[in-house]
């Protein structure tokens, strides 16, 4: 029997994405064999990023600076805007580098099972962006879930009349699946083949 702090650590591993009880207590056992140097280095940099982490005023990102690189980037095209969901999509799709604009995170998606509505994510926001001007482009980079798309039409119908094209991942992208899940071949495939929302 592990202690009660071997006990704690083996339960808040295990409520990460991806790891269950067994995988969260393997890490443990592997983190205290290596106690002086792996596990210092992990409480370190979780410690670092607890006290640095911020979010992004200008674009939702989740960095330690804000704005975030991405926004601060000279070398943006500040007239391509792609909207996704969450930050693990600006993630994912920055990772492909085949975007060379800036993004605007939604956190989260409309969903009227759970009670999500436009005004509980940053839709007002973008809307704000786009307003403001030398935006020429919105990219919809949408989940290819049901409320995903949903999220994409109410956008694009919130859009018209702004002098923006409007344009949103290639189809081919999985039903059901989730951006961060794919990897970069699939992504860059949907970048290049963007079209316009009808």
């Amino acid at each position: 029997m592990a202690s009660q702090e071997i006990e704690t650590l083996t339960a808040a591993l295990s409520r990460l994405p991806g790891l269950g009880p067994r995988s969260a207590r393997r890490a443990v056992l592997w983190l205290i064999k290596r106690r002086e140097t792996s596990l210092v280095q992990l409480v370190e940099a979780l410690g670092a990023v607890r006290r640095a982490l911020v979010e992004c005023e200008v674009c939702g990102n989740v960095d330690t600076a804000n704005p975030c690189g991405i926004c601060a980037d000279p070398r943006r095209d500040g007239r391509a805007l792609c909207v996704v969901e969450e930050v693990a999509d600006l993630w994912a799709l920055d990772r492909a580098r085949l975007f060379t604009g800036k993004y605007h995170v939604l956190g989260g998606r409309l969903s009227a099972l759970d009670g999500i509505r436009p005004e509980d994510i940053a839709i007002d926001t973008l809307l704000r962006r786009v307003g403001s001007g030398g935006i020429d482009e919105v990219l919809l980079a949408m989940n290819a879930t049901l409320e995903g798309q949903t999220t994409a039409h109410y956008i694009a119908e919130r859009l018209e009349g702004l002098p923006v094209r409007v344009t949103q991942l290639a189809h081919g992208l999985p039903v059901g699946g989730e951006l961060d899940y794919l990897d970069e071949g699939t992504l860059a495939q949907a970048i290049r083949a963007r079209r316009p929302v009808p």
